[in-house]
């Protein structure tokens, strides 16, 4: 046999105990004692009943996908295989899972996630939904063989026929919750206005899957408004508490999400009434307010006024004629003023004197010396009833202007 090593018949029972197939899935059941949670991550913990214990370890990539916390005293089953810590030549049990054992259990778990989620907010009447009071189409989300769908669809055709879009999901066992949250997220890519999920009666066991985390988060993170149904009426869920609305039963659950069809229509037939007696109320009160005014009015007080205002009327007319013909008349007083001082420096006032004005024919500027003309250029003279063309034969200074050069010289 040949002598071993403390290493080699470690790693030797450790192989043993790896190829052992009973050891390597194995449930156990037991009660938590030595619970440390290390920073790591890592669980470690000592797992017994009344006559012995067993070592356990349970990695932190475990530990996240536990869905309650464990804690000291708690009685859980944990699946899992049979190890060798080599190092202190010591055999425990490497948790793969962990669920809470027993009724006692399961609520201590419940309580946890509950807590867990109410911190968060997830139960926060401001993250609530208003159900639609007249929905089209309804999503609903239970078993297709429960009681629940039948329930549900018996409510909706009694109170008031919508169209039903069924998403069919396991309500019970390993699979349902993420079968739940599946169908959550399928129909909030529907058209569908309200979900109703839940399914009928049971024991706590028999609805954990509406306990879990992954439901409760796709409830908080859907669209479209969501009432939960799940059990009887004293039955809660943490989906209860996520969900929109709360229903007692999968049949209230259809009773809050349509209005009842009887009672619609006396609730029209109460609108059409009140309207058709609020438009009588308001064309009587016309009537005698019309009535009033009628009764108000004297009949020859109202043609002495109407004849008081015509005389009033030709009375301001005749004044505003008057006034007119005033304005008009100081204007051409005015106007006449300025023609006269217009006129007195007229150009043709002079000409009628005897005076005239020359101008040069080829661009009609005034000639005012000798000195603006030569010989031979023709000239016009303009006097007060036409002109008169000639040309300049010559020129003749007059002689006072040459005396007045010389004595300048």
């Amino acid at each position: 046999m040949g002598i071993y090593t403390v290493s080699q018949l470690n790693d030797y029972i450790k192989q043993v105990f790896s190829h052992d197939p009973q050891l390597g899935q194995v449930w156990v059941r037991g009660e938590i004692s030595n619970l440390t949670k290390h920073s790591s991550g890592h669980y470690y913990f000592t797992l017994k009943d009344k006559g012995a214990q067993i070592s356990c370890v349970s990695f932190r990539m475990t530990n996240r996908t536990l869905k309650f916390e464990p804690e000291s005293s708690m009685k859980v089953l944990v699946f899992g295989s049979v190890d060798v810590y080599t190092v202190r030549g010591q055999y425990q049990l490497r948790v793969l899972d962990m669920r809470p054992d027993g009724i006692g259990e399961l609520y201590k778990a419940y309580e946890q996630l509950r807590n867990r989620l109410e911190e968060e907010g997830l139960f926060d009447v401001s993250h609530k939904k208003k159900i639609p009071r007249f929905p089209g189409k309804v999503g609903v989300i239970t078993s297709p063989t429960g009681a629940a769908i039948h329930d549900i669809l018996n409510v909706l055709k009694r109170r008031f026929p919508v169209d039903v879009l069924l998403s069919p999901a396991i309500v019970q066992g390993e699979q349902s919750a993420a079968s739940i949250a599946r169908s959550i997220e399928h129909l909030n890519r529907t058209d569908v206005d309200v979900i109703i999920v839940g399914r009928g009666g049971g024991s706590l066991e028999d609805m954990w899957s509406f306990n879990e985390e992954i439901v409760a988060r796709s409830i908080f993170e859907s669209k479209v408004p969501i009432i939960s149904a799940v059990g009887h009426e004293t039955d809660y869920t943490i989906a209860d508490f996520v969900a929109d609305v709360r229903a007692p039963t999968p049949s209230a659950a259809a009773e809050i999400a349509v209005p009842e069809k009887s009672e619609l229509t006396k609730y029209v037939f109460s609108l059409s009434l009140r309207m058709e007696q609020a438009v009588m109320h308001y064309m009587s009160d016309k009537v005698r307010h019309v009535d009033y005014l009628c009764s108000r009015i004297d009949h020859k007080r109202f043609a002495e006024i109407l004849r008081r205002d015509l005389q009033r009327v030709d009375e301001l007319s005749s004044r505003m004629e008057f006034g007119i013909a005033k304005i008009i008349e100081s204007k051409v007083s005015s106007l006449s003023g300025v023609a006269g001082r217009l006129n007195a420096v007229s150009p043709l006032n002079t000409l009628e004197r005897g005076y005239s004005i020359v101008l040069r024919s080829r661009d009609h500027s005034i000639v005012r010396s000798i000195g603006d003309v030569s010989p031979d250029e023709c000239l016009d003279i303009r006097v007060i009833d036409g002109t008169v063309k000639c040309s300049v034969k010559g020129i003749k200074p007059e002689r006072r202007n040459i005396d007045e050069m010389e004595l300048n010289l």
